[in-house]
Parts: structure tokens; sequence; C-alpha cells
């Protein structure tokens, strides 16, 4: 399939083997979807790039392109996921970045042509505040200036680029001409007008105050004082007025310059300025010098707002360049990048509120925020691709829940844990189904919720009449608990049925808890109250009680102590208190004399009642079971069983009194107390009984194997010491044999008691072993090596001391002593 897909077949014969293959084979399908959702994701592609390439091209042509349009453009693509990168979007999105780095550079070009213009004319009004001999000496230069000046500015209209810049440009720049214009002819006239003066003593003087005192010193006239022009007397209602007015745009503007707000205080500045030029004739000086106070702050401010704008649009250039400049290994993912794009442009639009704007910073900043988006605009792609795949795979989990749900309730018969399981399972793949977008997962919820309430209903309605029947059930547990005599069966029964419908239908876990708590609580209630009244009764403590817990404290002592004797001994006087046997009697009270002769006469005179025996009756009254009546006619026997044979109770007459026997033998009842304290104390004594016979069984085999190494026959353990597997007669072949001399090699021997403990031969007897086993066979009359052991351990014993053949023997007799 892979090569096939190199070839690059038609999308039509792609779809056509792809409906072929979905139902045989899911690789390959699977290869084949893949190419075919790419083919798709290109061809939307495609008509997407032709659309904004429309869209730009249009853009292109226009005689006037607006910046804000062009970069809308490009924000806009690349947030409905046009391929940027490629042709022929690339072409033209870096036909209009050059298209709007012109128009910015021209704009650029009108900004300084207004600030040379302002210095110019600051530099002109300076020159009037010095002597006219000094503007003089730079009138030349200045006048090259002003000239070039104009002549720049008069250039601008005429670039073709012109057109499209921001209407603010045009009206500034043509104020600024006419501005320096008339400051340049009015010093011109006054310079000239200096230059007669200075030559005619007749001539006027000019206007300007320093050059006109300068010319009065030359020509030796004192200087004349300046004087203040009086203000015209004014109506006092028009001037409350006005400084009404004024105070009120005053405080605004002074409010602001304390709170440090450029941009609100250079428009209280611009309001103040204004009503300055509407009552300013009718204030009084002190207010009129406030003002100006006033305003000169809110420039200094101004003016350190935008220092302060351009220092933080530097650090938010400097942050945006180094997204992509990261150190290997911590590259921003998709998600972080495009929430720091935020960010860095949310927080250029709060410095640009504040401050002047500065094109050429928010270019640098604007291209390295578009070099950083292109990773933003791949994760998104990804992010589109897998939102795609996972809505598919959620509608098809929800048709699958459907047809399932439908299939479950045609069935006839259906396993609720089951079908809880695989509903369960469903949910599990729907949480695991992938990631959405919170409105496609708005969108797909509800229908998710009604199919599997749909495929839950059969459940749903068996939980419902589960829940009726427990709670009927904790009803009887109630009316159980709460009767005086507690009834085990019924509580059983009960329970057995609460069991039965939990396993048959399955409910959520905390209610089925709950349900179960309020079940077992009437039940435990009362056994509990059972159990107080048991405990009320064993603490009234029996004589016999007291004698039983004695003497299993004594065995608990002999148990201690790790001898065999004593803790037999304890152990049959546990059970002779046990049987009653051991009791102590208690002491009669002595009688006074004549309480007791009394006594004796009435004994005298009573005649002596014989005890009537207690005789084992069964409490059968069917006919001929009973002692007093004939047995009836034997009917039909048993197949096998002879006519004239005597009955089963007349064969065996003792078993008639074998449960009065087995009571009699077990003594009164025991307390709870004292019926574990014997129990603990009689199991502890067997474990250690078999722990002392384990260590006896190990020193006689240790005694026995030093008798035959040093050949010494007082040394042989005694027969109780080895177990009632060695007979004496046994045990004298094993003394004859370690009496006389060493004989010859035992290793067929050895082997015999190697097959009749059945333990493990040495690898390199084996082969000795099958053939002696082979033997065996043969010599059907001789007796097994299990029966002839004894003397083999004999013959074992006489041949002379090996360490190989002593840890074989020792190995054999364990096994065979155990026995």
């Amino acid at each position: 399939m892979r090569a096939w897909l190199q070839s690059m077949p038609a999308a039509e014969q792609m779809q056509q083997v792809y409906r072929e293959l979905s139902v045989k084979d899911k690789g390959a399908a699977k290869l084949l979807r893949e190419k075919l959702d790419e083919l798709k994701r290109q061809r939307d592609q495609e008509g997407m790039a032709a659309d904004w390439a429309q869209k730009a091209q249009a853009l292109l042509d226009a005689a006037k392109l607006n910046v804000a349009d062009a970069m809308a453009w490009q924000r806009d693509a690349a947030k409905a996921g046009a391929p940027l990168s490629r042709e022929p979007l690339a072409t033209l999105k870096a036909r209009l970045a050059d298209r709007v780095k012109a128009i910015e550079d021209v704009q650029h070009r009108a900004q300084v042509q207004r600030e040379a213009a302002v210095l110019l004319a600051q530099r002109i009004e300076v020159l009037s505040t010095k002597s006219w001999i000094d503007a003089q000496a730079i009138a030349e230069s200045l006048a090259t200036d002003v000239n070039h000046w104009q002549a720049e500015a008069a250039a601008l209209p005429g670039d073709p680029h012109w057109t499209s810049i921001d209407l603010r440009f045009a009206p500034q720049l043509e104020a600024s001409r006419a501005q320096l214009a008339l400051v340049w002819e009015a010093f011109s006239a006054a310079l000239a007008q200096a230059r007669t003066a200075a030559a005619d003593p007749a001539a006027p003087l000019p206007k300007v105050p320093v050059w006109a005192d300068e010319l009065r010193k030359a020509r030796g006239l004192p200087v004349e004082a300046v004087s203040q022009p009086s203000k015209p007397k004014v109506d006092p209602e028009i001037r409350a007025q006005a400084m009404a007015a004024v105070r009120e745009v005053l405080s605004r503007l002074e409010a602001e310059v304390a709170q440090g707000h450029g941009k609100a205080s250079a428009g209280a500045a611009n309001a103040l300025r204004q009503a300055l030029k509407e009552h300013g004739r009718h204030i009084d000086s002190h207010l009129d010098r406030q003002a100006h106070a006033a305003l000169g702050a809110a420039g200094e401010l101004e003016g350190w707002q935008r220092w302060r704008a351009d220092q933080l649009r530097e650090e938010l250039v400097g942050k945006a360049e180094a997204l992509l400049k990261r150190p290997e290994g911590q590259a921003l993912g998709g998600r972080k990048m495009q929430e720091s794009l935020r960010e860095l442009r949310e927080l250029w639009k709060q410095t640009d509120q504040g401050g002047v704007p500065n094109h050429a910073l928010w270019k640098r900043f604007d291209e390295a925020c578009n070099q950083a988006y292109k990773v933003v605009e791949a994760w998104l792609e990804k992010v589109r691709a897998e939102s795609a795949e996972h809505r598919a795979k959620r509608l098809a989990l929800i048709e699958e829940l459907r047809t399932w749900g439908l299939a479950q309730a045609a069935a006839p018969a259906i396993d609720l844990k089951a079908f809880n399981r695989e509903l369960h399972q469903f949910a599990e793949r729907w949480r695991e189904a992938g990631h959405l977008s919170e409105k496609a997962f708005a969108e797909m919820q509800p229908q998710w919720k009604a199919a599997m309430h749909a495929a839950a209903a059969p459940l749903e309605a068996a939980q419902q009449l589960s829940l009726q029947n427990r709670h009927a059930m904790i009803e009887e547990a109630t009316q159980l608990g709460a009767a005086p005599m507690l009834r085990i069966d019924a509580v059983k029964a009960l329970q057995q049925r609460w069991q039965a419908e939990a396993h048959a239908v399955p409910l959520e876990r905390r209610q089925e808890q709950k349900l179960w708590d309020a079940f077992r609580k009437p039940i435990d209630e009362a056994f509990a109250r059972k159990s107080a009244s048991r405990e009320q009764a064993v603490a009234a403590m029996s004589e016999h009680d007291k004698a039983v817990l004695q003497a299993s404290q004594a065995l608990d002592a002999a148990n201690a102590s790790g001898d065999a004797q004593a803790i037999r001994a304890a152990m049959g006087a546990l059970e002779a208190v046990i049987k009653g046997a051991g009791q102590a009697p208690e002491a009669a009270p002595q009688p006074s004399p004549a309480t007791a002769s009394e006594e004796s006469a009435s004994l005298a005179a009573a005649p002596v009642q014989p005890r009537k025996p207690v005789v084992a009756v069964r409490g059968d009254d069917r006919p001929g079971m009973k002692r007093t009546e004939p047995a009836a006619p034997a009917g039909r026997a048993r197949p096998g069983e002879r006519r004239d044979a005597p009955r089963r109770d007349e064969r065996r007459p003792e078993r008639e009194g074998r449960h009065e026997f087995s009571r009699e033998r077990e003594g009164p009842r025991l307390g709870d107390t004292a019926f574990r304290a014997q129990r603990d104390a009689l199991d502890h004594a067997q474990s250690a009984l078999k722990k002392l016979a384990v260590q006896a069984h190990g020193e006689a085999l240790t005694h026995l194997l030093t008798a035959w190494e040093q050949r010494d026959a007082a040394q042989l353990p005694t027969v109780a010491e080895i177990g009632g597997r060695v007979t004496p007669a046994v045990r004298s072949l094993w003394t004859q044999a370690l009496s006389a001399a060493p004989s010859a090699s035992a290793d067929e021997t050895l082997l015999r008691l190697e097959i009749a403990a059945e333990v493990p031969t040495p690898a390199e007897h084996l082969d000795a072993r099958r053939a002696l086993q082979l033997q065996l066979l043969t010599r059907r009359n001789d007796p097994a090596p299990a029966q002839t052991w004894g003397q083999d351990v004999a013959r074992v014993l006489a041949a002379a001391h090996d360490a190989s053949q002593a840890r074989r023997l020792q190995q054999a007799l364990k096994a065979l002593l155990k026995r």
C-alpha cells in the first residue's frame, strides 16, 4: 500500500480502493485514509490560499493602501490557517510588507520634517533674544537650512506613497511649512530693519525688544521700561464665571499631573489652553500664572511619559525577539507561545495608550511577533487535525454505543453485572477519546448523554426494582432485629437473599454501601445484645471453669519448661479436669451434734433407693424401634443381605449409647473463656511435644552414627530413644554388628536402604541403584528392602565407618524412622 501511494494515484482511484479495504483490512485502510485526509487538507489550504491571495492583490492594486488593513490581512490570514509560508501568499505577504515599509518611511520623513521645522523656529526665537550682530552672523547659514527644509518638504507630496499615509500627516506638514515661513519672514524683516537702524540713527528701531534696546544704547538713548498693559475693567459677574471655568479645568489638569497620567494630562492641558483662549482676558494675573505653571508641569510629564514609553517598548521588543532565541531544549510550545504573544501585544497596546507611538520600534516588534507566530500556526494546524480526529472518534463511539444498546435491549436475558461493566468501559473510552474545544464538546456532550441514557435503560429499570427489594429486606431485617428471640436461620436466609440480589443487580458503590449499612445495622445490634447477654453469663464463672483455667495455666507452664513428661502429665490433668473427675469436691458444712443425730436417724429409717441407671433410647417411634414393642416382621431386604441375618441394631448394640457416652466423656459445658484457654493450651502442648520428638529423633540418630564411628555399642541409643519403628531384636542385631570387627564395604546395602526410604542417591551411585532395582525385580520371592531395612542397617554398621556413607545412612534413617 505504501509503495502504491508513492506512485501518486488519482483521488477517485484511492476513494474506490478505500471503500473496498475499509471492510477487509483496517491497517491498510488507515494508511489510505491518512493520505486522503492529507489531500483534502491540501485542497482546503489551496482554496483558502486563493481567497486570501485575491484579498491581498486587491489591497496592492488600490491607489491608497491603509496600513491597518494590510496588517489586519496578515493577522486574519494567520488566524484562519492560511499557508502564508507557501506561494503565492508568501510573495504577496512580502509585497505588502514592502509597501507598508515604504508608507511608514514616508510618514517618518513627514514627522522628521515637522520636528525640523519646530527646531528651526526655536533657533530663530533664540536669536531674537541675543544681539542682532550675532543674529546677522548666522543669518546666512540659517537661510540655507530654511531653504533646504522647504525643498525637502515640497518633495514629500511627490512621493508615490504619499496618498497612503495617515491623514493627519499632510495637514501637520502644511501647518509647519506655513508657520516656519511666517517666522522666517518676520525674522528677516526685523534683521533688515536692525541693519538700517544701525546705519541711520534716524531710522525706526526694530520690533524686537532686545535689538531695540541694543540700538538705543548705541545711540546713547536711555532704555525704555517695559510697561505692562493694563487690562480693561470687566463686569464682576463675567469675571467670576471666567475664573470658575478656568479653575475647574485647572483642577482637573493638576489632578492628572499628580497621578502621572500622560495621555489624560495631555487632554486636560489642551482643555486648559482652550479655556485660557476663551477666558484669559477676564481672569486675574495670579490665576493666569497658576494656569501656565500647570501647563509647564503637564509638558514635562508628557516628555517623561514619552521617554518611559520608549523604554517599555524596547523591553517588549527584546522579549518578542527572545521568543525564538531560547536555549536548546527549552523552546516554547504552541499554546505557551500563543499566550506569550497575546500578552506582549496587550502590553504594547497599554504602552501606546500612555504616550506617542514609536513606529520604528513597532515595526521591529511586529516582525518579531510574526516570526514567533509561525510556531503557533504549526501548533494550531496540528491541533485542528487532532480535534477533527477526536471528533470523528467520539461520533463513532456514540454510534457504537447506540448499536450496542439496541442489541442489548433485544437480547432475551441480560447479565446486569457484565452490562454495567461494559457501560463503564464505554464511559472510560469517552473520557480517553481526546481533547476537544469547549464549543465542540458542548455540542457532542448532549448526544453522548442521550445515547448513554438510552443504552442504560434496562439497567436503570432493574436497579429501581432492586432498590424496592432491598428496602423491603431492610424492613424485614429491622423486624428480625427487634424480635425478642433472634432467629439465626431467618437471618442467614435473609443475608443469602441480600447477597443474591447484590450479585444479580449492581448499584453505585456508595449507594450500595449505604443500603448494606442500613441492612446490617439492626442485625448487628441484635447480635450485640446477644453477645452482651452471653458475656454477662460468662462473667459469672463456675468452679468448674476456674479449675479448667488453672489446669490450662499449669499446662502452659509445662510447655514453657520443655519437659515432655511434665507436658504429658499436665495434659492428663487438664483432660481429667475437663471430664470432671479431677475437680475438687466442695467442702460440706459441719452440722451441729443435734442436727447430725436427727439426720442419722432419718437416714436409718428411710430405705435406700437404688439409683436408676441411665439407658440410651433412640428417639424413634417406628414399630420395632421401642424396646417395649416386638420387632415388626422383616420386609424387603437390601440387595445382597440375608433375610435371616440380624438387624443392624442387633448386630451393633454398642452404638446405642455412643452419643450419651461422648457427652459424658466431654464433661460439663465450659464457658467461652475456659474453652478457649484449654484449647490453646492443648494446641501448644501438641506442638511442643512434636518439636521435642523431632529433637529427640535427631539426637538418637547422632548417637547412632557416633557409636558406629567409634565402634562402641554402649553409645547405641535405646529402643525408646530411637522410636517404635525399631524392635529390641533389631537393636540387638545393631549391637552385635558394632561389637564385631569391621567387615567389607556396604555399598549395595546402602542402596537397599535408600530404595526402602525412597530418598535420592548420589550421582556417582545412580547406575548401581538402577542395576540393583532390576535385580530386585527378578527376585520375586525375596523380601523387599522396606521389610529388611533393620537387617540392612546392621550390615552397614558392621562395615567400616565412612563419612559419605554416614551421611547417606543418616538421610535414609530420617525417612525410615518417621514412618
